[in-house]
């Protein structure tokens, strides 16, 4: 079987509700405009704004903490915000494909809210959706690390298991009024505990019980985007798929190779090539 047949019958157990997709990115920049589309894009853009030391450029995480140590978080906030409040981008195929079919859950790892604005464009007044999305804890006072929202934007107590689709975006949402993770101080807070899965919601882990990943358009060339891959897909079902385009490094190689996972050679645009398949 090739990797493009392989990649079609992945998609074709998503769109059944027997896979679940985990969307980086990649995903997101098929979207077009002018949001960054990686880590090292975001990064570029708030280092134009506000000058870092050398020892921590080019590593998001870093340069976002030097940012809430010397400017203040609100000062982090906006500059994130303002990168992704740009031009209105396209439509995504992949985002458009995933608001049709309805999956169980959609983990979504970007800051955009592009599957936001295709869930809320083909909902047609059906309130069968919500969000659960990460929180930073700067500035709070309470024990949290997740807020829950129906398809209206209200806030609510915890995901519902009636939605039929839970959309997850376990780093947050960077929009105004929204809260993201994005310093090494806000991922301080979630990995201290999230080896114990407090910070994983209960509805999250119910829904992944026993069902298989697909990611799609994510790199592993981080240590902490490969923990909390872990740690979300931890007690899911095998035979993971892991879709993005070649040469691996070497932590990502064995990455793939931990979670016994089919690595396929393609980029995030093989995605849309072979969404022409039928459905279910």
């Amino acid at each position: 079987m090739s990797p493009y047949d392989q990649l079609e019958q992945a998609m074709i157990e998503v769109a059944a509700g027997r896979r679940i997709a985990y969307l980086g990115p990649e995903v997101s920049a098929l979207s077009g405009g002018s949001a960054p589309s990686s880590p090292a894009a975001l990064c570029a853009q708030i280092e134009a704004q506000v000058r870092a030391p050398r020892r921590v450029q080019g590593n998001l995480w870093s340069v976002a903490q030097y940012v809430e140590s010397r400017k203040f978080r609100a000062t982090l906030d906006k500059l994130v915000q303002d990168a992704f409040a740009g031009d209105t981008p396209g439509s995504n195929p992949v985002h458009d494909w995933l608001a049709r079919v309805r999956p169980s859950m959609v983990v979504d790892t970007w800051y955009d809210d592009g599957l936001l604005r295709a869930f809320d464009a083909a909902s047609q007044g059906t309130e069968d959706w919500g969000l659960v999305q990460g929180v930073s804890r700067n500035g709070e006072w309470i024990d949290i690390f997740t807020r829950a929202y129906d398809n209206t934007g209200a806030e609510v107590e915890a995901a519902d298991p009636a939605w039929k689709t839970l959309i997850y975006k376990p780093h947050g949402l960077a929009r105004k009024g929204g809260s993201m993770l994005i310093s090494d101080s806000d991922y301080v807070e979630v990995l201290t505990e999230i080896d114990i899965q407090r910070p994983i919601p209960e509805e999250v882990q119910r829904r992944r019980t026993g069902t298989p990943f697909l990611f799609l358009g994510c790199r592993f060339d981080d240590q902490m985007l490969r923990i909390f891959a872990r740690q979300i897909a931890k007690r899911s079902g095998q035979g993971h798929v892991i879709v993005t385009p070649g040469p691996l490094s070497r932590m990502e190689a064995r990455f793939v190779e931990e979670m016994g996972a089919t690595w396929l050679d393609l980029p995030a645009e093989a995605v849309a090539e072979a969404l022409s398949v039928p459905e279910g």
